[in-house]
């Protein structure tokens, strides 16, 4: 029977899984190296060895109503998209309020995980760790859930660069990156437009004497700010557009939202436009890069074909001389040095998981991966460690059950190479996961799935918002295990909380218009009843009035009006 839990990490995953832990009467017991909770979300003034690091102006590009645990909605007055600062303050929050840092062993380092001999019966693990003074312990765990992240070991392709040798500028990975003011006043390539090479360039472009990013494919990019203001993924992230997406034509999506980001600016004409279609690969979340470009500070460039002295070349023949420094965005290297190397049966030696989970070959289901997968669409990734955790737990103590090893592999090879029409390598093609089916499915799988039909019959008020309005986490709190008494509230409260960080100034009040729209509509409604029947016209207009009555009053009960649990 499945007790002592091992979590490797204190980081936005780890904390969520020891609470889950502790929900479902387990013991957690977590080994964090550093000494302080936060993982990637904890900035040090300087990146250390095999530790996430990010640089000091990031910035989240998911909102807070969206990447919020999901029974712990963030301050009201906290910032739609916060500073990394903020974000971790967060997690301290949460950590406080449920009584997590005592499960945590800090500055303690997860040296190796093993099958202990009776494996096959038990099920459990030997786990050796090294504290701060460099002492070895060995514990056994019942199970063990891996939060160590996977962007700890940087991907720095330099002798794949011809010439890369002689280049008489500094060449080093975004990993290593803090700000840009050793870049002010040079010349500076960034390699790679991913979100992070996004940032970095736009953020070196502001002082550096040029910036230029270079791109092998190039990239649909699109701000954080959707119509009216508001967050992208709240107006994006629904069920009404899940399914809007699985029941038109790719291609007349795509046209549609490719569109309507080239209405604001032509992707071909900033040298953006990539080869992919919009909806076969995440965007580039940026509000500033088309900006950049406007004006001269940032230049587009194809990829990196080498380096010639102090000048770089890319694959179109163009060079560029006197370039002071190249920096690479160019991903990590998904490595788990301390776990069994018999779990590594990928193409390239990578981890081989069942739904980005559970490696298929353990004869004991009792080792669970979090965090590994990148969604296709720009969602949070909390939401989906969260529920990671829970379907992890519901399967080491048995609640749930994972399918044979044929089949799991058969899912797995399955789903890599649908996604591989869009990411031709296999193994950034086994990371790929659609949000809400993703959630769907392991919501089913804990029991927690929302039944929208009966939602419908039952809460007309609360089925508008959920089907209608974003895919926020609380969602999966309103039944099953788990459940929170505050899930319903949350919801339909969740609109208040975005608009309460721009609060910060009285303003006039709308002039209301001179003519209402309802007055408008109603009006065509008595056009249209006089053109059908002159003669019935009285009982025509009162059952329309009614109508146009009854739909207000919905309206306003199941999307403006807050209704108490």
């Amino acid at each position: 029977m499945v007790r002592r839990v091992a979590v490797v990490g204190a980081g936005s995953s780890g904390l969520a899984c020891i609470k889950i832990c502790v929900e479902e009467g387990l013991e957690p017991v977590c080994f964090e190296s550093s000494d302080d909770i936060g993982g990637l979300w904890k900035f040090k003034e300087s990146p250390e060895p095999e530790r996430s690091s990010i640089y000091r102006s990031l910035v989240v590009n998911t909102s807070k109503e969206m990447m919020c645990y999901s029974d712990f909605p963030m301050p009201a007055d906290y910032p739609n998209y916060m500073h990394n600062s903020q974000l971790l303050q967060y997690y301290r929050l949460y950590a406080d309020h449920f009584d997590l840092l005592r499960y945590i062993h800090f500055q303690t380092t997860v040296k190796s995980v093993a099958q202990r001999p009776d494996f096959s019966l038990s099920g459990q693990w030997d786990i050796a760790t090294i504290n701060k003074d460099g002492e070895e312990e060995r514990n056994v765990f019942d199970a063990v859930l891996v939060c160590s992240g996977h962007y700890t070991h940087p991907s720095l392709p330099l002798s794949g660069f011809p010439g890369y040798e002689t280049f008489s500028g500094r060449c080093f990975h975004s990993w290593e990156y803090k700000d840009a003011d050793a870049c002010r006043g040079k010349r500076v390539v960034v390699v790679g437009i991913g979100n992070s090479g996004g940032d970095i360039a736009v953020e070196i472009s502001r002082s550096a004497k040029k910036t230029f990013l270079s791109t092998r494919q190039g990239a649909w990019v699109i701000g954080r700010m959707s119509s009216n203001g508001l967050p992208l993924d709240m107006t994006a992230i629904t069920r009404l557009n899940n399914m809007l997406t699985l029941l038109l034509p790719n291609t007349l999506v795509n046209w549609a939202a490719e569109r309507a980001l080239n209405y604001k600016y032509d992707h071909r004409l900033y040298g953006l436009k990539p080869k992919h279609r919009l909806m076969d690969r995440r965007c580039l979340i940026n509000d500033d890069l088309p900006g950049r470009i406007l004006l001269g500070a940032l230049a587009m460039k194809t990829n990196l074909k080498g380096f010639k002295d102090s000048g770089v070349e890319f694959e179109d023949g163009s060079v560029e001389e006197n370039i002071d420094a190249v920096v690479f965005c160019t991903g990590y290297n998904g490595t788990f040095p301390f776990l069994p190397s018999v779990l590594s049966h990928g193409p390239q030696r990578e981890l081989t998981l069942y739904k980005t989970l559970f490696p298929p070959s353990l004869v004991r289901p009792t080792l669970a991966i979090m965090g590994l997968f990148q969604t296709k669409e720009p969602g949070p990734n909390t939401p989906i460690v969260e529920m990671q955790a829970r379907w992890a737990v519901k399967v080491f103590t048995g609640s749930s059950s994972l399918p044979p090893e044929e089949k799991m592999l058969e899912v797995i090879e399955s789903e890599r190479k649908r996604n591989m029409k869009s990411y031709p390598c296999p193994r950034t093609a086994a990371l790929q996961v659609e949000y809400i089916p993703y959630l769907d499915f392991m919501a089913k799988e804990v029991g927690v799935r929302p039944n929208l039909l009966t939602l419908l019959l039952t809460d007309p008020v609360l089925w508008v918002r959920i089907f209608f309005g974003p895919c926020t986490p609380y969602q999966y709190r309103l039944t099953g295990p788990g459940q929170w008494a505050g899930a319903r509230q949350a919801i339909l409260t969740q609109w208040e909380r975005l608009a309460q960080p721009f609060r910060t100034r009285a303003v006039p009040e709308s002039r209301p218009s001179a003519i209402s729209p309802w007055a408008l509509v109603l009006g065509g409604t008595v056009a249209m009843a006089f053109i059908l029947s002159k003669t019935e016209i009285t009982p025509v207009l009162s059952g329309a009035a009614q109508f146009l009555d009854r739909c207000k009053m919905f309206l306003k009960d199941s999307w403006f009006t807050v209704t108490p649990d």
